[in-house]
């Protein structure tokens, strides 16, 4: 067989499976999509069509606007994301470049406990937080909201393994300039550490703007409502059976996270390699 006629078989099958996966994974997004743009009489009609019939998105798009605060929980995910984000780089990296970077005893027993953190769901602590939160009567704040996920351990085990492959010499040169280790840390790691932090940025903001298990036990309060969580009272208390605005509604709010995605795509994939090299 000809070796080119091979290898062009072998990327026409790659091809052929990447776009299999990928309508595998759209096809939920399409499906939403299609209903958010039907009356209810054509979203429970036996037969199924991608395509509306009558246009109902600008009814279905003002129901999600009007029955909700949309723009207040929008602004709210938008909040929780970013202050989560800032707290938990803030943390995370100069505590990875310790680890990565310095020499000091305690250093195999703290990359223990990072891994061991690793292993310890929200779900075990979420009953011990909540008390905690409630006695000191900040329930119902983006205090409560924050403040369990302001250290990440998956974030410290991330940039870790980015600085392992950042050259000694380059901080060796840092410390001859007369650079403290925070100095280091915020004019030289943090600089060359950008795609790393943008690939965690991604991984942070979908598991946080995603999330419906804590909201649901700190917050009471629609003012704080998270999409998510404001997602559920629009289905309970307003939507009840009206899918198409329900899918206007999820679109409305999923919305942010594949524009961020697309936007970081390069930096997210860059980062995610560069994590996996060995120093």
């Amino acid at each position: 067989m000809n070796p080119q006629a091979t290898l062009t078989f072998g990327r026409v099958l790659r091809l052929g499976l990447l776009c299999l996966g990928a309508l595998m994974f759209l096809a939920p997004y399409v499906f939403m999509l299609s209903t958010a743009g039907k009356g209810q009489s054509e979203i429970f009609t036996s037969s199924l069509s991608l395509i509306p019939q009558h246009s109902f998105f600008l009814q279905n798009f003002m129901k999600a606007f009007t029955r909700v605060n949309m723009l207040g929980l929008l602004f709210n995910g938008v909040v929780v994301c970013c202050l989560i984000l800032f707290f938990q780089v803030l943390i995370a990296v100069p505590c990875a470049y310790a680890l990565a970077k310095l020499n000091f005893r305690a250093a195999r027993l703290m990359m223990a406990l990072v891994m061991l953190g690793l292993l310890v769901p929200i779900h075990a602590t979420a009953l011990p937080l909540y008390v905690a939160f409630n006695n000191l009567a900040v329930l119902n704040s983006y205090t409560a909201l924050v403040a369990p996920f302001s250290i990440s351990v998956f974030g410290i085990f991330l940039f870790l393994q980015f600085f392992r492959a950042m050259p000694d010499d380059l901080i060796h040169a840092a410390r001859l300039d007369g650079m403290s280790e925070m100095g280091i840390v915020a004019r030289v790691i943090v600089p060359n550490a950008w795609p790393a932090i943008t690939a965690f940025a991604i991984f942070s903001v979908v598991a946080h703007w995603n999330d419906l298990y804590w909201p649901l036990i700190v917050v009471s309060n629609q003012t704080y409502a998270t999409p998510p969580l404001g997602l559920l009272y629009f289905r309970a208390a307003e939507a009840g059976d009206d899918y198409g605005a329900l899918m206007a509604a999820t679109l409305i709010i999923t919305l942010p996270l594949v524009l961020a995605f697309l936007f970081a795509q390069k930096r997210f994939v860059e980062g995610i390699t560069m994590t996996g090299l060995k120093g």
